[in-house]
Formats: structure tokens, C-alpha cells, sequence
């Protein structure tokens, strides 16, 4: 895909989802020179993500569902990848 990791996590989570909340934040900034940056500017991130989808899933599972959706993105192309995944409330 073309674009950077982190548009290429927006479109993937957006496909998947249909979030009513979606952010996703480059952390790569705070860990440069730490282990695992890997100099590419793209290599820690934050999810924040709500969706339907979510709903009476676990919080494992709901990060489950997260890195299914991204692929290799987690563990391959990012070193580090926070989960904050919620569903909706009324």
C-alpha cells in the first residue's frame, strides 16, 4: 500500500469497523534511540479505537479483533502498539 504505516492503520481499522471513534497516534517520537525504533519515524503507536463491533467482547479479545484487522502491521512493521478499544455507550 502506498502512504505511511499509520494512514495505511486508519484505512484497515476504518474497513473493519466502521469506528465512531478512530485515532491513531505515532508515538515513534518518544522512543527514539529506545529499543525497537527502528529510525523510520513509524515504529510505536497508540489505537484508540469505538465500534459496534466491540461490544460484549473482552478486552483481550477486542485487542485480538484489533490486530487481526492490521495484519502484520503489529510485531512486523511496528515494534509497539497500544490497544484502547471500546464500544459505544448509549
Amino acid at each position: 500500500m502506498t502512504g505511511s504505516v499509520q494512514q495505511e492503520m486508519e484505512r484497515l481499522l476504518t474497513a473493519a469497523f466502521a469506528p465512531t471513534r478512530l485515532e491513531v497516534i505515532n508515538d515513534s517520537a518518544k522512543h527514539a534511540g529506545h529499543s525497537g525504533d527502528d529510525g523510520s519515524g513509524e515504529s510505536h503507536f497508540t489505537v484508540v479505537i469505538e465500534a459496534a463491533a466491540f461490544a460484549d467482547q473482552s478486552r483481550l479479545e477486542r485487542q485480538r479483533m484489533v490486530n487481526r484487522a492490521l495484519g502484520d502491521i503489529p510485531g512486523e512493521r511496528v515494534h509497539a502498539l497500544a490497544i484502547q478499544a471500546s464500544a459505544p455507550t448509549s
